[in-house]
């Protein structure tokens, strides 16, 4: 396995606070670091801000603002929602950073050098809320008015300007090739074979530059012309890793690119397109998840399909926020919230399965053994916890989360079966069974801790408290579930993990 791991979620635009949709993005990223974390490789993990862009600047003229006063508010909010949420991010990267300019002029600099930058008028459609330019045929018409599907009640703007091109349609066959050899560059297989289409009905040139618009990175030596905001952000994967310094290989290429689904034409085609001419590797996958709907309708903020975020991290905590969100919302698709569900997950998953587990196991150690994990012979349980963990590898391997979250509760029922089968409490009344108990006690004690391993990618938070109350130093890594030795460490039942909602 390798060692070293280098995860992206797309950085979120900064027109608006944080919500339910980016969060499940930095949740679902998340348990991914976490997970290689638990291999025992290291993770540079990277989240961020776009910053630049028209839409920023009508954000920050709304408020009476700067554009530069807007997105500082901003990036605080989202990196303190981050928090909040255990987000273990090592790099927090914001596109107005002096750092990532650098980067951005470098780019523009090796791409013009291949020579795939030209100089030509652009007539067209121009979409602020995706911060893009549409073709005709990526526009609906509603009332008989062109709008774009993913922002329909936005009005599309018409757009006349002299800009610079960036040669894509050299890259077509290249891009075919690079999907048909490396498949595993654009997961799911859904998504590839979406972008697989796009390449094959044929690429245009796209325009790089804006003009006349302040709120951006100029373009290298052209003054009143800015760098086009989708160039300027997706170098951000670079400028994370260090780029244009030669140690940026120390982390580059990215393992793993995370975005929305709706941004996998820009991370699968325009990115790859534009590393081959600066002559830089390219990243190994890119993963596009689906979306969260409410009420069978995408969250949007600009669209006011939404869920208040703070609202859903105050319900039941934000462990079982993130657990729900990657236990329910399948990561290789799309999926829908409910408060109803949100509730019921949260009283069945972990308040009355994990939650009583590990309370009911610790008690009775602490009950019946002073609080001492004894020495007991291995079970049936070893046995379970150990195919467990098997199934459990191969489903977060494939980026399967909301799988890997099913068998870590599987395993959970298992072990609450196991204790109602064996009824330590009708064991401790018997002085010829106290082997049998022992055997019993061993058990449980081992099944949590390997149980606080494998949900630790979900809820990390919970499982970091758990740790200590079983004797452990911390949340143990995944090759040492097998071998683990319980025995002697002294534990100590503390709070309620999740408590039962009140009725």
């Amino acid at each position: 396995m390798k060692k070293r791991y280098y995860i992206t979620c797309a950085i979120d635009y900064a027109n608006g606070l944080p919500h339910l949709g980016h969060a499940i993005e930095k949740i679902g990223g998340d348990a991914m670091a976490r997970y290689y974390r638990r291999k025992g490789a290291v993770v540079h993990f990277v989240v961020g801000m776009d910053e630049h862009g028209l839409k920023v600047m009508q954000s920050a003229a709304a408020e009476n603002i700067t554009p530069q006063q807007w997105v500082d508010n901003i990036a605080a909010s989202f990196k303190s929602t981050w928090q909040r949420l255990n987000i273990s991010f090592d790099d927090f990267i914001r596109t107005t950073e002096p750092r990532h300019r650098r980067a951005v002029e470098t780019m523009i600099e090796r791409m013009a050098k291949s020579g795939d930058f030209y100089k030509a008028k652009y007539e067209g459609y121009y979409c602020v809320g995706c911060e893009a330019f549409k073709r005709q045929d990526e526009l609906i018409s509603v009332a008989g008015v062109h709008v774009c599907p993913i922002h329909p009640t936005r009005q599309i703007a018409w757009s006349e300007e002299e800009n610079w091109f960036f040669r894509l349609s050299r890259y077509q066959d290249r891009l075919l090739k690079l999907i048909n050899e490396r498949p595993e560059f654009i997961q799911p297989e859904v998504r590839r074979n979406e972008i697989r289409k796009v390449i094959e009905s044929g690429l245009e040139d796209i325009s790089v530059s804006r003009a006349r618009l302040p709120w951006g990175i100029p373009w290298p030596g052209e003054a009143g012309t800015s760098v086009y905001v989708w160039i300027d952000a997706l170098t951000n994967y670079l400028t994370a890793a260090g780029f244009p310094d030669e140690h940026y290989r120390d982390y580059w290429p990215a393992d793993w690119h995370v975005i929305g689904k709706d941004i996998t034409r820009f991370h699968c085609v325009y990115w790859p397109a534009m590393l081959m001419s600066a002559d830089v590797e390219l990243p190994r996958s890119v993963w596009g998840h689906g979306f969260i709907t409410f009420g069978g309708s995408k969250l949007s903020k600009s669209e006011n399909v939404r869920v208040e975020l703070d609202d859903a991290i105050e319900r039941h905590g934000p462990d079982a926020l993130r657990y729900f969100l990657l236990k329910d919302i399948p990561w290789n698709g799309d999926g829908e919230f409910s408060w109803e569900r949100f509730d019921e997950r949260y009283t069945a998953d972990l308040a009355n399965n994990f939650g009583n587990l590990a309370n009911r196991a610790i008690s009775m150690i602490e009950r019946y053994r002073d609080g001492v994990v004894p020495r007991g012979k291995p079970t049936r349980l070893d046995e379970d916890i150990a195919g467990a963990v098997v199934r459990y590898r191969s489903a977060m391997d494939e980026n399967l989360l909301h799988q890997g979250a099913a068998i870590v509760m599987e395993l959970s029922s298992l072990a609450n079966g196991f204790v109602e089968e064996q009824a330590p409490w009708s064991l401790a009344k018997d002085p010829q069974a106290a082997e049998r108990l022992d055997d019993v006690l061993g058990a449980l004690a081992r099944v949590v801790a390997s149980l606080c391993a494998l949900l630790e990618p979900f809820a990390p938070g919970k499982m970091a408290e758990l740790a200590p109350r079983l004797g452990l130093e911390g949340v143990p890594l995944l090759d040492d579930v097998a071998r683990l030795d319980l025995a002697g460490l002294r534990v100590q039942r503390g709070s309620v993990l999740f408590p039962k909602p009140a009725s």
